[in-house]
């Protein structure tokens, strides 16, 4: 989790008195995870944060399953997911489970007149083209290129893009997504191993605060429902807050890579964790430095994790004919390896400048009806030749 965060005014004490200049009360919230347990945040509002207008009808986004038992290695081309102008109508789930859907997205504008929230998940952002600006209601967040935005549960949030050029590959987690455990002490200061620091964190800034009443779409999803809700009050109305529960943003090059004499096995990437499943980051890295050293993964039977690789840029070592934007999908029970002739053409070299993001799944992963539109169908047939 990141660290104790504050922008704008507070009263001295919590659940005490704090008044506007009129006389008024501000309108103190609660932010909380596991009941009042885990992390929170304490945000003050010009108007309570309850005052809803209309409730429209629900629509679903569930995802549409294709198949969820598969023995099958699976490649998908993201980039053939075709843009669209809205934000939602462009995210394609398309790999599911209980514990997390992969989601593809190209959306072309931002969200000008309404406001999103996931009831349901924490979503993990990452930018693969465009940049752009995240607005809530702890201030703002500027993206691009190469950055993780990961936006907790609850979150009413609007993305401002700066183009219509605008990929995304998004992990909408049902449990909380946070840190390494193994890479924080027991004070939740990132510890002198860590790939990252927090001084590589962004948190949000320029809170703005707008006192405003009218009518404001909030578009709220929770089970696979898609809520509108239109509220009298301007959802981002904070004058301000504290805590540690806030939208925060990782870059994917401020991740400083391990390397050692022989071949380290993928948890040297780790970069979060969640209930179930890891993100790791594959960077730019020296190769290992043993003499003999084989520097591409060797074969591996992943007797109990599903494997996914999103690759962003850069020459795969272990891989061929790579595209980018491309999903694999490794499926648990059958073993998976490098191509054939990256073995022997690795020898002897010196780095790699590959970019890709990495989902380990500890329960299958279920393959959607839109992923099945822009799969690769004779990939497992990569390794005869």
């Amino acid at each position: 989790m990141p660290q104790y965060h504050q922008l704008g005014q507070l009263p001295p004490k919590r659940h005490t008195q704090f008044r506007k200049p009129d006389g008024s009360l501000y309108a103190e919230e609660l932010v909380s995870t596991h009941g009042f347990s885990n992390v929170y945040s304490l945000i003050y509002h010009c108007h309570p944060p309850t005052m809803i207008k209309e409730l429209g009808e629900p629509w679903s986004v569930e995802p549409k399953l294709a198949f969820k038992r598969s023995l099958k290695h699976q490649s998908f081309e993201g980039f053939h997911v075709e843009p669209k102008d809205d934000f939602i109508e462009s995210r394609v789930p398309v790999l599911v489970n209980d514990d997390l859907y992969i989601t593809l997205a190209a959306p072309r504008k931002s969200m000008s007149d309404y406001f999103y929230k996931n009831a349901d998940a924490d979503e993990v952002i990452f930018i693969h083209e465009g940049s752009g600006k995240m607005k809530s209601i702890y201030g703002s967040l500027s993206f691009r290129y190469g950055d993780y935005i990961v936006i907790p549960r609850g979150t009413i949030y609007q993305l401002e893009f700066d183009g219509p050029d605008n990929r995304l590959f998004i992990v909408e987690s049902f449990s909380a997504v946070e840190t390494c455990k193994r890479y924080r002490n027991t004070y939740g200061q990132l510890e002198e191993h860590s790939p990252y620091c927090e001084r590589d964190i962004r948190r949000p800034v320029d809170l703005k605060t707008y006192d405003l009443t009218g009518d404001f779409k909030i578009l709220i999803r929770k089970q696979g429902l898609i809520y509108p809700y239109i509220y009298a009050t301007h959802p981002f109305d904070a004058i301000g807050w504290d805590g540690n529960h806030y939208p925060w943003i990782l870059s994917i090059h401020d991740f400083e890579p391990l390397t050692g004499r022989v071949h380290l096995p993928p948890p040297i990437h780790q970069t979060f964790e969640a209930h179930n499943y890891v993100i790791c980051s594959f960077v730019p890295r020296l190769y290992d430095y043993h003499p003999q050293a084989i520097v591409v993964p060797y074969n591996h039977s992943n007797v109990d994790s599903d494997e996914v690789l999103y690759y962003v840029d850069g020459d795969f070592m272990s891989r061929k004919s790579v595209t980018r934007g491309m999903i694999t999908l490794h499926p648990a029970g059958i073993p998976h390896g490098p191509h054939p002739g990256t073995v022997e053409r690795s020898i002897g070299k010196k780095e790699t400048h590959e970019l890709a993001v990495m989902v380990d799944t500890f329960r299958p992963l279920w393959v959607t009806e839109e992923a099945v539109r822009i799969m690769n169908p004779d990939y497992f047939r990569s390794w005869l030749s």
